[in-house]
Formats: structure tokens, C-alpha cells, sequence
């Protein structure tokens, strides 16, 4: 459906940090180094994978990065434990709540997730659908 979804960068090193740490529990993985992102910016994604990947780079404008009011990037997970995990990570690195772990009935009986936004405003989810065994 898309290739990457691109959020924009104020302060580079702290998103670069706080997207390794959050993203880690999912499986994905930072192509390169910061340094070497050049204007296609820092990308994460599934290993041996070329698409989908999340992107970070600063606006190609030169004006600041903002948040989208109403932009949401969601991540899956394999499991709603990940999903607890990620949100968890988020908050500690300076993150913050929009919505705990759990079950979301209104979207679906086996929508689980968590909401928070990065350090710079962008709202991020982790998602799952839960199995019987869940």
C-alpha cells in the first residue's frame, strides 16, 4: 500500500535515539548511521526488507518540523506484550500517554493497543489483533 511514511526532525539526535529504542521490540532496525543519512534521512525497517520504512529526516523546506493534528503513524506488533513494551520504552525516552495498553472493542473485538506521542509531538500507536491465546 505504501513504500515509507516520513515524519520530520527538529532535534535529529534525539528522535534517531528514541525511534532505535522504540522500534527495536518490533524488529526493526536503523539502515545507517545519522551522519551518513544524507537527504533521504534516517530509515528503519524490517531486515532484508526494502519496504514499508519509517523515515526521519528534517523538512526538505528548511522551515521546522511540526506534528500533524490528526496524523497518526501506527506500528504492528507481533504481540500485545510487544505492544506494552513499545509504549513503555516511548514514555521512558520522554514520550508521552495518549492512551495505555489494551483492548479497543470500537475498532475491532481484537484491536489492541497503546498511543503516545514522540518527544517532538508526533502520535505514534502499536498495534496487534489478539489471537484465542492471547
Amino acid at each position: 500500500m505504501y513504500t515509507h511514511i516520513q515524519i520530520g526532525a527538529r532535534d535529529w539526535p534525539l528522535l534517531v535515539a528514541f525511534y532505535d529504542a522504540v522500534l527495536a521490540p518490533l524488529g526493526l532496525r536503523r539502515e545507517h548511521d545519522p551522519q551518513d543519512a544524507g537527504p533521504a534521512g534516517v530509515i528503519w525497517r524490517m531486515p532484508g526488507k526494502r519496504w514499508p520504512s519509517f523515515v526521519v529526516a528534517p523538512p526538505f523546506n528548511g522551515l521546522p518540523a511540526t506534528w500533524g493534528n490528526g496524523c497518526q503513524v501506527s506500528f504492528e506488533a507481533a504481540h500485545p506484550s510487544i505492544v506494552t513494551q513499545c509504549w513503555m520504552i516511548a514514555l521512558r525516552l520522554a514520550g508521552t500517554d495518549e492512551g495505555a495498553p489494551g483492548l479497543r472493542e470500537r475498532y475491532a473485538p481484537d484491536f489492541y493497543a497503546a498511543y503516545c506521542r514522540d518527544p517532538e509531538g508526533n502520535k505514534i500507536a502499536f498495534v496487534c489483533r489478539l489471537t484465542g491465546s492471547d
